[in-house]
């Protein structure tokens, strides 16, 4: 089920939605946010309102350009890989935490660590040993971060547990689960008791809300096994760590949601989870849960429908871990265009209206905005018609859910005008190049012959997300523009397949252009400002200069064309902070910029010693302001790095 038919079930929800919420009571205007004490950043992406933003200003456009490394912290991480050579480093994605005094830090292998804030000095690390158990998942060795409750750490490893931790002394919490530890695949239920680990993992922070914790896990993108385990949500009481409630995002047959799958399709479906950090509204009491798609990514002939409530924005109340309202993003996704990141809470202006919203962006390169309460679009949302599947036994989605406002933030699909123009010559080649290739507009499906993704599955926006200002409504959003293109075999599976286990045949590839150049015109990367209030783009600019002075690219002298390596986004009251990731050598660099929010011009660029990774956050420590970012890509070290004001030059 398609189209209308699946808007009349958000309505539905919304009508659900609009009881709870006078139950519980409006959000007043800012109330999505825990109460921070001054300086504080307590939860990974600030607070639960998932903003980024820190109202700190001792660090201005002013002064920025003196920022200079105050300290460096190395991840715990190097004493493992060094006695254990065998095991490959993975992505510091980590992004710590600030509060009661102390910094605390996941690491790519699931330790945790308490840092002064001041000096680097570390407090204490405690290792649950889930490298241990062999990779975890077949994204390796990563993780963002952890949650803080009544001087507690929490943690979801990549061996699936929930870990408590004193936050003083870092030993676990007695009172808590099994000796300070609940095991996430046995609390999941008989569906998932004894999965192996290398299969689910958490690699996201959990989300405490209401004295509840909240926990998602990732599970392979591919299909490793028939059929794939169904993802799970989950809720904790923070206190003594036992499970509250469960929630399914692929549902049971009979369950809400089961209509929109063929008869059949559910026992064979899995995967669904939400790998992606999430956001929650303290005063509502609801968990935004972003979803990902079902089994499996590029492929649905064998879960026929809708497949509710994959690819969904999903509102659940944390107290009893019932969805409350869900928006379908994507049905029948077919180019895993999974929900990659935490909806951000902010309260906009429409029309003299205040709105408590929630604004979710997308790897589409959407940006979806709703009334947090009740899940009621801020604009329309409109079904338009999309291409059809030629593979045969697929059964596309005749159409797909399109925001009237604001405009997508980054390119979809693929035309001529889209190709690099640089000279005539030049587009007559890439023109040549494109008709190899089958392409179209957004939502365009795979077939037999190689078609072009854009955005692909790596962005537009990813798990990184974006940055709101809660004073002025704006919202700030990093994007990349990879072109990826990929082929399946005429019946969409691999002719070794077992039953029921659909899988691409072929392998994804960045699209290339003439003369070594890339296929499509820049920029291949961007941050853009949206103004949730009007929703309108103020402005957008490449996200830095990227190859421009690559041999192939020196002689058009381009300008900055962006670059595709993926980090997050810093905003404090008076700038914006982003830096550039790992990538090709000689194309990213190993800067922190600040830019104006208001114009989107350069203020500084900080020289960093590598390339950042997950997103920065700030903090008020003996009086000074602190930026810390984090860094370390596969052999790189992985590592914290403070940045201050000189002593003398901070106030």
């Amino acid at each position: 089920m398609s189209g209308p038919d699946a808007n009349r079930r958000e309505v539905l929800a919304g009508g659900t939605a609009l009881a709870t919420a006078a139950a519980l009571g409006a959000a007043p205007a800012g109330a999505a946010t825990v109460k921070r004490k001054s300086g504080e950043w307590p939860v990974y992406a600030a607070t639960n309102a998932a903003t980024k933003y820190s109202p700190l200003d001792q660090i201005d456009a002013s002064n920025v350009a003196g920022l200079e490394i105050a300290w460096e912290w190395t991840s715990p991480d190097a004493a493992i890989l060094a006695d254990h050579p065998d095991l490959r480093p993975g992505e510091f994605q980590g992004t710590p935490i600030m509060v009661d005094g102390r910094l605390f830090t996941s690491t790519a292998m699931s330790q945790v660590a308490a840092i002064d804030p001041a000096t680097g000095k570390t407090l204490w690390v405690y290792d649950p040993g889930s490298w241990k158990q062999g990779y975890p998942t077949s994204k390796g060795f990563l993780h963002r971060g952890v949650a803080y409750w009544n001087k507690r750490v929490l943690i979801g490893t990549g061996d699936n547990r929930l870990i408590a931790l004193d936050a003083a002394a870092g030993r676990p919490v007695p009172g808590f689960g099994d000796k300070g530890e609940v095991d996430l695949r046995a609390a999941a239920g008989e569906s998932r008791v004894g999965e192996p680990a290398g299969l689910i993992g958490v690699t996201s922070p959990p989300v405490v809300c209401r004295d509840t914790v909240i926990v998602g896990q990732y599970i392979n993108d591919r299909p490793d096994r028939t059929p794939m385990p169904g993802g799970t949500i989950m809720g904790f009481d923070a206190a003594t760590g036992r499970r509250k409630w469960t929630f399914r995002p692929i549902p049971r047959d009979g369950e809400p949601g089961s209509e929109s799958w063929a008869p059949g399709s559910l026992a064979r479906a899995g995967n669904g989870n939400a790998w992606a950090p999430m956001s929650a509204d303290d005063e509502l009491g609801l968990v935004y849960v972003p979803g990902s798609c079902p089994t499996n990514n590029f492929f649905g002939g064998d879960r026929p429908g809708d497949n509710l409530y994959g690819n969904s924005l999903i509102a659940i109340d944390v107290l009893t871990g019932k969805r409350r309202w869900h928006f379908q993003m994507v049905h029948h996704d077919l180019w895993d265009y999974d929900l990659p990141c935490a909806g951000n809470l902010i309260d906009v202006t429409v029309d003299g209206r205040r709105i408590p919203a929630i604004a979710q962006v997308t790897k589409q390169g959407f940006c979806f905005v709703f009334d947090r309460r009740t899940g009621k679009p801020v604009w329309p949302i409109e079904e338009r018609p999309v291409p059809a599947s030629t593979i045969a036994a697929e059964r596309s989605a005749k159409t797909q859910p399109v925001p009237t406002k604001p405009p997508a933030f980054d390119r979809q699909g693929v035309t001529d005008d889209d190709l690099i123009d640089f000279t005539p010559d030049l587009k007559a080649e890439a023109r040549a190049i494109l008709a190899t290739y089958d392409h179209g507009p957004l939502f365009t499906p795979l077939g037999t012959r190689p078609t072009i993704v854009l955005p692909s599955w790596v962005g537009g926006a990813n798990w990184w997300g974006a940055a709101a200002d809660p004073e002025t409504g704006m919202l700030y959003v990093p994007s990349i523009t990879a072109a990826v293109a990929m082929a399946l075999d005429p019946n969409g599976k691999r002719t070794d397949a077992a039953d029921g286990e659909s899988e691409i045949a072929g392998q994804a590839a960045i699209v290339r252009g003439p003369r070594g150049l890339p296929l499509l015109k820049p920029p291949y990367g961007r941050i853009t400002a949206i103004d949730l209030n009007k929703g309108a783009i103020v402005w957008t600019h490449a996200n830095g200069p990227g190859a421009k002075d690559a041999p192939q690219f020196k002689p058009y002298n381009p300008g900055w064309i962006g670059h595709t390596a993926r980090t997050g986004p810093l905003l404090t009251k008076t700038l914006l902070f982003l830096g550039e990731g790992p990538h090709r050598p000689g194309v990213a660099r190993k800067v922190l910029r600040a830019w104006n929010k208001a114009t989107g011009a350069v203020v500084a660029e900080i020289a960093l010693p590598d390339h950042t990774h997950g997103p920065p956050m700030t903090y008020l420590a003996g009086g000074r302001q602190f930026v810390v970012c984090g860094m370390g890509f596969n052999k790189a070290p992985h590592r914290l790095v403070a940045l201050a004001l000189p002593k003398e030059n901070k106030a």
